[in-house]
């Protein structure tokens, strides 16, 4: 009887490794079918753009917007879902399923719903003038465009794709070789938009280089040298190489791996789960400061009280075209009444980054109609907090998506101030029972470019004094400032 028991017991181990092993090979098999949705394959990727434009045709512009982060970690969830998940018991049985899954990672695959990229390692040859790496090992060709908004045809259309290539015995020679790990992404796109520069390039390029601790370099595609220029401070934070104008570079350049394409994350942040090594906003904000010699980390007030900094400061985002403050200087003399130290700022594509990184860290209040200046959040102080004045026209969802999300990850407060219909300069451009002023989302239903023409780009605004003021007032509760007088 003993031995029966034992016997049945070591059957009993043998049926549940068998039933472990067939799990592990179900899961493994629905993965590799789970994950051409992912991956660019083919040489032209005419099945992805395919599925691509179907998904754009069936969303509004709208719910687009609002639903890039929910549908990213989706996608992510499904794909953990996906994965094995190996006995406790089972060490063994565990690495080596590990190891097929890394076997089994295509070349290249879409790393978010916003963006695709390519990873290889071995002998890796990068011909710039031609948009062509060769790999070996690489058993097909692969194709990427390397811009975090792969949806967004008009974007990429000023974005030049890619191609990996098996490495075969006509491959160039070198010309330079590099132990750093080559870094291809594009400032094509929307570049050159203050918010696209930050949300499509900078923090996703952030992503990919800063586990490198520098040994990366970036080649550059579709490169502009003024926008180089304009953020070279922080690309040498991420790399200790020089800045490649691939496009025009008649090198063939080896390195030891390649990366094609920064990952996206979210409008204006980063997921720190899904980072290589676990970096967040908290460091890419760490990383401005080391760049531009930023003094303020947090917003804390001075501590000599005879000092203007012990009040404290208000900014305000001042535009010169749509969505202008009418009566800017009012509210000027409103905040100085509060006791605040007032400063105006007016960025725009050609305003030095560093000056004016400086002048965003000196606040504790930055206030701003919704724009692409209201991105110089990033160089705030922990603790500060952003006013984000939205245009009237049922722009919550755009207001939300774009600055509201952002500032927690940011460690901002974060106030909202809307705009009545008696505080836009529409109400004097249409009459009353006009759909621009009573029904906004039917002007929506137009599409993007109906509502920006006329909700973005006809729209100037003047705030209420009084109600300005009950939100300057609720600021100035949540900063650190005593109500000491000077």
């Amino acid at each position: 009887m003993k031995s029966n028991r034992n016997m049945s017991r070591g059957e009993g181990r043998r049926l549940e490794n068998v039933a472990l092993i067939a799990f592990m090979l179900g899961s493994l098999v629905l993965l590799s079918l789970i994950r051409p949705r992912f991956s660019p394959t083919g040489k032209t990727g005419e099945a992805i753009k395919a599925a691509e434009q179907q998904a754009m045709r069936k969303e509004s512009v709208k719910m687009e917007t609002l639903d890039i982060a929910d549908e990213a970690a989706a996608l992510v969830e499904e794909e953990e879902e996906t994965q094995p998940k190996p006995s406790d018991n089972s060490s063994s049985t565990a690495l080596a399923a590990d190891h097929h899954l890394r076997l089994s990672k295509p070349v290249c695959y879409e790393s978010s719903r916003r963006s695709d990229t390519c990873e290889a390692t071995g002998d890796v040859r990068v011909q710039g003038r031609v948009q062509t790496i060769h790999v070996s090992p690489l058993e097909q060709e692969w194709k990427v465009k390397p811009y975090c908004r792969k949806h967004d045809a008009f974007a990429l259309a000023h974005v030049k794709e890619w191609a990996l290539r098996p490495l075969h015995g006509d491959a160039p020679r070198c010309t330079i070789n590099s132990s750093a790990t080559a870094f291809v992404l594009s400032t094509g796109g929307f570049t050159g938009n203050l918010f696209h520069d930050y949300t499509d390039v900078l923090i996703p390029a952030f992503i990919t280089a800063h586990s490198y601790a520098g040994e990366v370099q970036f080649l550059v595609s579709s490169f502009k040298s003024w926008w180089t220029t304009k953020y070279l401070e922080i690309i040498q934070q991420l790399s200790k190489h020089e800045v490649v104008d691939i496009d025009d570079d008649h090198e063939v350049r080896c390195y030891p791996s390649v990366v094609v394409g920064p990952t996206f994350h979210k409008e204006l942040g980063m997921d720190a789960s899904k980072t290589p090594a676990g970096s967040s906003m908290v460091d890419f904000r760490a990383m401005l400061r080391s760049a531009f010699g930023l003094e303020r980390a947090t917003a804390t007030p001075s501590g000599d009280r005879w000092d203007i900094r012990r009040r404290p400061r208000l900014l305000i985002i001042s535009r010169r075209s749509s969505r202008r403050f009418v009566n800017e200087q009012a509210m000027v003399d409103m905040a100085m009444s509060l006791g605040f130290d007032v400063r105006v700022g007016d960025p725009d594509v050609s305003t030095d980054v560093a000056k004016f990184a400086r002048l965003v860290n000196s606040a504790d209040v930055m206030v701003g109609v919704h724009g692409a200046g209201l991105t110089n959040m990033v160089f705030l102080p922990a603790g500060a907090v952003l006013i984000q004045v939205v245009p009237y026209g049922g722009l919550e969802w755009l207001a939300r998506g774009t600055f509201k999300e952002p500032s927690p990850d940011m460690q901002i407060h974060y106030l909202e101030y809307m705009i009545q219909v008696d505080e836009t300069t529409l109400s004097e451009d249409y009459p009353k029972d006009d759909p621009v002023l009573k029904d906004p989302y039917s002007i929506h239903k137009q599409g993007w470019d109906a509502l920006k023409s006329v909700y973005l780009d006809k729209q100037n605004v003047k705030p209420h004094l009084g109600r300005l003021k009950n939100t300057f007032m609720e600021a100035l509760k949540l900063l650190p400032h005593g109500r000491q007088s000077d």
